[in-house]
């Protein structure tokens, strides 16, 4: 049963406490995750649920010349932040319970500052980001198995989420997966921080995804700069090499409404590889004309807004594969 949904209309785009929360710290002046008015989903019912899933949001907020981070008091920018989270929603809870905060993300205008200016304005996100985990954690997990998932500016806080607070034994075995698409990841982070473990396969577990989708051309982007190499999954073949995957794997492209309903939905729409420089998606027999980059920080063949529209059915799979080895485990 749903305990909250805090708005019934849908772009896509902390908790103060006085003790010392495992795994994360906390700071004060902190968003209050009590407040059920704080969250996009707060699901506690656990009836024929297996796992919890903890979303973090893509970007939906633009900013403006004097605001860099999304106030929780702006009711129009967190019915696009609902409809977003709607958006994903079904691929990964059909078997679990779903746990979805408002976050003060950072704006799109802040992706167009210099790497080092970004930072203060991201962990002002990552801050609520973090406390809400710990208040879902603290109080309503019990011990049961996690899937995080985030997509984009969602995918970074999930990444840093298990650099911080998934240090300790206990929470690393009860991560199912992390899914953090559209969003880099790399080697070098992985020997850092031993808790991030990359998937390798279909069904292994306590594992990242990741993925950053584009056409054969580009060798540039945002999540993915120049020069750098990221790691990455094929959602078609699950494989981590530069193995082509036929378009005939793709189970169903999905494109969703801010309700979360299906409005298009294409099989076999496009094949997959792993650039052996970049570890970036080259995604084929689509064109940057058909699939525009709809943003103006990407150009077009990046297709980074279609990350998990183009995959939506294979990743939907996937996420039920993975619980069930995490079961049988």
């Amino acid at each position: 049963m749903k305990m909250k949904r805090i708005l019934t209309f849908p772009l896509v785009f902390i908790l103060i406490v006085s003790i010392n929360l495992s795994g994360c710290s906390n700071q004060t002046n902190a968003t209050d995750y009590s407040d059920n008015s704080n969250w996009v989903y707060f699901e506690t019912d656990t009836t024929d649920k297996s796992a919890d899933v903890f979303f973090v949001c893509p970007t939906v907020y633009f900013g403006s010349d004097d605001s860099y981070n999304m106030e929780l008091t702006d009711e129009d920018t967190k019915a696009n932040f609902l409809g977003a989270t709607n958006m994903e929603k079904e691929i990964y809870d059909r078997d679990s319970r779903f746990f979805a905060p408002y976050y003060r993300q950072v704006g799109l205008n802040v992706y167009s500052m210099e790497i080092c200016d970004r930072e203060q304005y991201l962990e002002i996100a990552f801050d609520d980001v973090k406390n809400a985990f710990e208040y879902y954690y603290e109080n309503c997990n019990d011990g049961r198995p996690i899937v995080l998932v985030g997509f984009s500016q969602g995918a970074d806080m999930c990444i840093r989420l298990m650099k911080e607070c998934f240090t300790d034994e206990k929470r690393q075995n009860q991560l199912i997966a992390c899914y953090a698409i559209g969003w880099s990841i790399t080697e070098e982070e992985t020997r850092e921080y031993p808790q991030l473990k990359f998937a390798e396969g279909e069904s292994d577990t306590g594992v990242i995804i990741s993925f950053n989708s584009e056409a054969e051309n580009i060798d540039d982007s945002l999540t993915v700069p120049k020069g750098t190499k990221t790691l990455a999954i094929n959602p078609l073949n699950w494989k981590t090499d530069s193995t082509i995957a036929d378009k005939s794997l793709n189970l169903g492209a999905c494109f969703t409404d801010y309700d979360g309903n299906i409005t298009k939905e294409i099989n076999n729409l496009t094949g997959a590889y792993i650039d052996d420089v970049r570890g970036t998606l080259k995604v084929t027999d689509v064109t940057p004309e058909e699939y525009p980059a709809g943003l103006d920080i990407f150009e077009d063949g990046i297709y980074h807004l279609y990350d998990y529209q183009f995959f939506y059915r294979n990743l939907q799979k996937n996420v039920q594969t993975r619980i069930a080895a995490y079961q049988s485990n």
